[in-house]
């Protein structure tokens, strides 16, 4: 499991946060619905660390206080000139209780439909809402793609296979995956642009036709 070392702060203000970011810190908030908001703060390059791994659905520890507490990472505010964190919201989870959260999705296999019939993949969805015990939340779900043999064919909720321990909370008739085909570009049909030096000419001569 993933783990990451608090430092406690007592001092909560904007001036504060600059002189940690400054420091290489990052300052964060743990909360939970029986755990009071704690401040804390972390080593910038071990949170980067923790996240990439981790993401926002796997279980970090973090260290460094009372006790070990288990979190789920539920915000980070980002700057976004530097595309680096400026603050963290941690989730306190119980580990009794089951959590919902969005798991990414990893696509796997080789689609006929795609492969064959030179259609083109369509991931719908990126994740899925899951709920489970935080012990039991998976890092990823795997899509087998193998079952897209045509056009028709797709991917649904209902038919990803779920790690054991683990259910489905969106609506198992969404559609995950399916193949699209490919349609060729209609030829553009070029309208030549009138020629508005000879329409003016054929209208004076018309006009002064009518004169005479």
């Amino acid at each position: 499991m993933t783990e990451l070392t608090a430092h406690p702060r007592t001092t909560i203000s904007k001036k504060e946060n600059a002189r940690l970011r400054a420091e290489g810190k990052i300052p964060a908030v743990l909360y939970g619905k029986k755990h009071a908001a704690t401040h804390v703060a972390f080593d910038a390059k071990e949170f980067a660390k923790a996240w990439k791994d981790a993401g926002e659905s796997t279980i970090l520890t973090v260290k460094g206080l009372d006790k070990d507490t288990d979190v789920l990472i539920q915000d980070v505010a980002i700057d976004m000139v530097r595309e680096e964190p400026l603050h963290v919201d941690l989730y306190v989870v119980d580990s009794a209780t089951e959590v919902e959260v969005e798991v990414p999705l990893v696509f796997e296999g080789i689609s006929p439909a795609e492969k064959e019939l030179g259609g083109t993949l369509m991931k719908v969805m990126h994740e899925l809402t899951i709920s489970a015990l935080p012990k039991h939340l998976p890092h990823e779900i795997v899509v087998d793609i193998s079952g897209l043999k045509d056009f028709d064919s797709q991917v649904l909720a209902g038919e990803v296979v779920l790690p054991p321990h683990v259910t489905l909370v969106n609506e198992p008739d969404e559609v995950v995956a399916l193949v699209s085909e490919v349609h060729e570009e209609e030829e553009e049909v070029s309208v030549e642009a009138p020629d508005m030096a000879s329409i003016e000419v054929a209208q004076k001569g018309k006009k002064e036709e009518e004169e005479q």
